[in-house]
């Protein structure tokens, strides 16, 4: 058997080209529906998509329940089985309007790929967005080895990204000049940086501690004054991999290029955190973090949309809907201190509160904060 069918690459470049250039996704969502059509293939032992019959659907489905997940080493989650058929559903709906399939397949044969009731009721019920505290991180932090200019990198990235709440993606491909250490920000030029939905817009820095404000000021000086690196040069350089003295591959240095990805950043994370003893939390859970800082430390409508802003969202609605859930142990301290009388109630909380009822009643943003889910 071959490792891929020529017929059904053809078409598949196609439908990443539609992706892009049609329906205008980004690089995470192309990705993602290769991974789906690659598991289906393998399924179907990369049978021509011109042979598709509503049986081979039906056959993946119930295969796909007894997968295991590479990174988790369990089964596959409602939720991975749920995005991996409905990316399946999408390509199979788009290649039924083809010249060369039309004759083939039907539009309906997309539906097959649907996850039963039950499972996508799981698959799409909200839960408490999960991020470490403000403690833990810096924990993580302080416990980092900085001995080498490797070591002293992840530290400084993990800092940054606490101290920001830029995305992975974003940290990723940002430049020297795009830190302005006066200012206290971070310049997220999108002809340049790779934000979500191509945005552009400043971040500055967010009220974390000075401790990690310094870290990050220590490692761009070492960059600029001792590497002698200049504006576009990577903030977070890739590592370096060379042959070392046990002719063996090994981490050398750092090399003057950008990551490719984000997968490098995410490996970092995983590191830090297992040496500090601590469960895995991903780069874009720092930005749980923040927003439960923020509902902490704002106290009116125009503070907390400035803190909405900062992350990235046009919409203060965004922040609430995406990451502004109440946590379990706020819902119940909220609601026991709602059966003791108010004895002095704060005219700010009452001007916040009537402010974000007002949003919601004329609906100002709400249509954005769902085109914008997963910030």
């Amino acid at each position: 058997m071959t490792g891929y069918n020529a017929n059904n690459e053809r078409i598949k470049r196609q439908y990443f080209s539609y992706m892009k250039e049609a329906k205008r996704l980004g690089e995470q969502s192309v990705d993602a529906a290769a991974e789906a059509l690659d598991r289906f293939e393998v399924y179907t032992r990369r049978r021509d998509f011109k042979l598709f019959h509503v049986a081979q659907a039906i056959g993946f489905k119930n295969q796909l329940a007894d997968q295991i997940s590479p990174r988790t080493g369990k089964k596959l989650s409602k939720a991975t089985m749920h995005a991996i058929l409905a990316a399946l559903k999408s390509f199979f709906q788009w290649l039924a309007g083809q010249p060369g399939y039309k004759s083939r397949l039907r539009y309906s044969d997309g539906d097959y790929f649907h996850a039963s009731a039950s499972d996508a009721r799981i698959a799409k019920a909200r839960r408490e967005p999960v991020g470490p505290t403000i403690e833990q991180v810096k924990h993580v932090i302080s416990v980092l080895p900085s001995g080498s200019e490797i070591e002293r990198r992840n530290r400084a990235l993990i800092a940054f990204t606490l101290l920001t709440g830029a995305r992975d993606s974003a940290i990723a491909s940002m430049r020297l000049k795009h830190v302005d250490l006066t200012t206290g920000c971070v310049h997220q030029d999108a002809r340049e940086v790779r934000t979500k939905f191509s945005k552009t817009f400043p971040t500055y820095f967010f009220p974390v501690g000075d401790e990690i404000r310094q870290i990050v000021l220590d490692w761009v000086t070492y960059l600029r004054q001792e590497k002698l690196w200049g504006n576009d040069d990577p903030l977070f350089p890739a590592t370096r991999v060379a042959q070392g003295k046990t002719r063996q591959f090994e981490a050398t240095e750092l090399e003057r290029r950008h990551w490719s990805s984000a997968a490098a950043i995410r490996k970092i994370f995983g590191a830090a955190f297992a040496n500090a003893g601590l469960p895995y939390f991903n780069p874009h859970s720092l930005r749980h973090t923040l927003v439960r800082l923020g509902e902490e430390r704002c106290r009116s409508p125009e503070a907390f949309k400035a803190w909405s802003q900062n992350l990235g969202h046009e919409q203060v609605m965004t922040t609430f809907t995406s990451y502004g859930a109440v946590s379990a142990r706020r819902q119940a301290e909220i609601i026991r201190d709602l059966g003791t009388p108010a004895t002095d109630p704060s005219s700010q909380v009452e001007e916040f509160a009537e402010a974000v009822a007002r949003r919601l009643r004329q609906g100002d943003g709400m249509n954005t904060a769902m085109s914008d889910a997963g910030h």
